[in-house]
């Protein structure tokens, strides 16, 4: 019933024959996107009338170790039905075998830097900036085709920006006592900063579930796409004998802009803090002044964002916030 065959997206015939016109199958569909993230193939399912009902991408050069197996990854993930999706996912991961891959991973677009995970339980409020979102039917596709959940993670929303936590008071004190300062971003100097953002991210990250190495620049550019919609005031930089030893990345959530609502909310995207005791608390404290800011600057809402349930980031989060979504990466052996 179905054709499965690979695709180049450079092709220009693609584009004409449909490929990206089916609805939610295509419509975050990014050509940029799916060329800058140098994957193995690009494979898609074509019904009997040759029109794709579901793609993907896969990765096994440079997949993350875990661990003792071979892995590859899938991600560029859409399905237009349970059924089509699942078929995808087995044919992939039979391409993924003949590539001696021992387990496969999804979705997730080539590493943890970029788009991964999936909604499995939505909850009511609606989607905010950056986060992923999918058919409520995109996860049987993985359970269907035999994954299980490998990770879970829950995006928080904190409602009250003026509760006091009895933690930040002597972990601040304690901080600039050893001469730890913070600052906010520095929009006219956005490239200088993101240097600094980048080091320590990669040195805070490098023990975290999946990590692969980023170059700078790939970092850079990332953040670089998101610059308009950056308020300096709400992301900070912790600094230690002038060098950034932490920062604490916010951005107003721009989907309800989109949905012609107010902002009055700021999403923390990612907190980040040089390894070590000397800096223990830190976190805590950058989250606590970025709430502090957004409740100053007219804001009334914060969302701790995208969190793994074993990570630091949820103890964090946990004074302050109710989960509002969940989501899953799920694997399953070859």
């Amino acid at each position: 019933m179905y054709k499965f065959h690979d695709f180049d997206p450079r092709d220009p015939a693609i584009e004409s024959a449909g490929v990206y016109d089916r609805g939610t199958l295509y419509e975050d569909f990014n050509l940029q996107r799916l060329l800058d993230q140098h994957a193995d193939r690009h494979c898609q399912l074509l019904d009997r009338d040759s029109q794709a009902v579901a793609r993907c991408s896969l990765w096994w050069n440079k997949a993350p170790e875990y661990r003792d197996y071979r892995v590859g990854l899938i991600g560029h993930f859409a399905a237009a039905d349970r059924h089509s999706g699942t078929q995808l996912l087995s044919r992939a991961c039979a391409l993924l075998r003949t590539h001696a891959c021992h387990y496969a991973i999804g979705p997730i677009d080539g590493s943890t830097w970029h788009h991964y995970r999936l909604v499995t339980e939505p909850g009511d409020e609606p989607a905010f900036f950056l986060e992923p979102h999918n058919p409520a039917c995109w996860p049987d596709c993985f359970t269907t085709a035999g994954f299980e959940v490998l990770a879970r993670y829950f995006s928080a929303l904190v409602t009250d920006l003026t509760r006091p936590d009895p933690r930040i008071a002597p972990a601040l004190s304690r901080l600039q006592q050893q001469g730890i300062r913070l600052r906010p971003l520095r929009l006219e100097r956005f490239d200088q900063e993101l240097e600094a953002i980048y080091d320590i991210s990669v040195q805070s990250f490098t023990g975290n579930f999946l990590y692969t190495p980023i170059s700078r620049q790939a970092f850079k550019l990332q953040y670089q796409a998101i610059k308009s919609c950056v308020e300096p005031g709400l992301t900070l930089l912790a600094e230690h004998e002038n060098n950034a030893v932490g920062f604490v990345f916010s951005l107003p959530d721009q989907e309800q802009r989109s949905r012609q609502q107010p902002i009055d909310t700021v999403i923390i995207k990612t907190v980040a803090v040089l390894p070590g005791r000397r800096y223990a608390g830190l976190g805590t404290v950058l989250v606590a002044e970025a709430q502090r800011l957004a409740g100053q600057s007219g804001y009334r809402r914060v969302i701790h964002a995208l969190m793994h349930e074993h990570n630091r980031s949820r103890n964090i989060s946990r004074h302050y916030g109710k989960p509002i979504r969940h989501y899953a990466l799920f694997g399953r052996k070859l």
